[in-house]
């Protein structure tokens, strides 16, 4: 491990520990100018000086409070899946961490997950509507509506303090670690002050077995949904767990470029795989192949694939499992009737002239 991730590692771990590590301790000045910053920021919102920028559509922002993955992208699956069945016709929009570019494009099923980053990449493919990335996510949610008139709401995936963009309905999620020690980055986990209360037109959602933290929400429903090969998951051919179970009784490594891959490999644990579990850095680009040659099979999540050409599976056999993520039925008729409490007329497209 390098000496960035051990740090990394360190300082994570840190994180988490209550009473507060000896590392957060010492951070915790730079916390207070990073709330500073953040105040600043909000003080020019209430003036009026900073104005969020409404979409075309009624707006969901789907985020977290805390850095890192808590299960956003199965979470805007999930949601885009719910609205979808109910009668609605989503879009979502993104700001596709780790991509080269900041400029406002679509996402393609074939896309490359440099050019537009590996969650949009994913969501189009497992959600099937359509997915635009920019870092102005704003101008990302006019662009997408231009192209697709037949959209009624943007899903802003890990949009939560992205203040550019006005939102109308939120859902938060948490996970099993909820908020760790309470404190602002670089100290905590925090990336922004967490409010005493449950926000309005808010909604809770919990990535874990049970409440990680004092607000009333829902516990998500996830299981793993099964497995197929590399070269057929990017065919679209559908998972099996009868794939996933074959491999009971057989010695597997499990590579994951999670933000929390123990999750990934508590999972397949409780399923009765026997892993070797190789945890990567979170949105790792697999420009080499961390794994050897003679790996023999290779489990990985739908998020690394997607910047996994199918060829590789040609000398090794790597699978592909999928996670089955919904929301509680109650859950998902909630954002709903909040949606339709605070719809809007379609707002007509800014002209360049109007551009800000």
């Amino acid at each position: 491990m390098s000496i960035a991730r051990r740090a990394e590692a360190a300082l994570t771990a840190a994180w988490w520990r209550s009473p507060a590590a000896p590392l957060a301790q010492a951070l915790r000045p730079l916390s207070w100018i990073y709330r500073g910053g953040l105040a600043v920021r909000s003080m020019a919102y209430a003036l009026g000086l900073r104005r969020p920028e409404p979409a075309p559509v009624p707006v969901i922002v789907i985020g977290n409070f805390i850095a890192g993955g808590a299960g956003k992208t199965p979470t805007v699956i999930a949601l885009v899946r719910a609205l979808r069945a109910a009668g609605w016709q989503p879009g979502v929009v993104s700001r596709g961490h780790g991509r080269a570019s900041n400029a406002v494009q679509a996402v393609a099923p074939d896309s490359r997950a440099a050019e537009v980053g590996d969650e949009p990449l994913l969501i189009r493919r497992r959600a099937g509507v359509p997915v635009w990335v920019g870092r102005r996510r704003a101008q990302a949610a006019r662009a997408l509506c231009e192209a697709h008139p037949t959209v009624d709401v943007i899903v802003a995936d890990d949009g939560l303090q992205h203040r550019a963009l006005a939102r109308d309905v939120q859902l938060v999620v948490f996970d099993e670690r909820g908020t760790g020690n309470g404190w602002l980055l670089p100290a905590g986990p925090l990336r922004e002050p967490l409010p005493r209360h449950v926000p309005v037109n808010t909604h809770v959602l919990f990535n874990a077995a049970q409440p990680s933290m004092a607000w009333p929400g829902s516990l998500a429903e996830r299981q793993l949904a099964g497995a197929v090969r590399l070269r057929g998951w990017w065919a679209g051919e559908a998972m099996s767990l009868e794939a996933l179970r074959a491999l009971r009784g057989r010695r597997v490594l499990a590579a994951a470029g999670l933000a929390v891959p123990q999750r990934f490999f508590a999972m397949l644990g409780d399923f009765g795989l026997s892993i070797e579990p190789l945890a990567l850095s979170d949105h790792h680009d697999f420009a080499a192949l961390p794994w050897p040659d003679d790996a023999g099979d290779v489990l990985v999540t739908e998020k690394d694939a997607v910047k996994l050409p199918p060829s590789i599976d040609a000398t090794t056999r790597v699978w592909v499992v999928g996670l089955d993520f919904r929301l509680p039925e109650p859950l998902a008729a909630a954002v709903q009737d909040n949606l339709r409490r605070v719809c809007r007329p379609r707002v007509p497209p800014m002209s360049a002239a109007d551009e800000p």
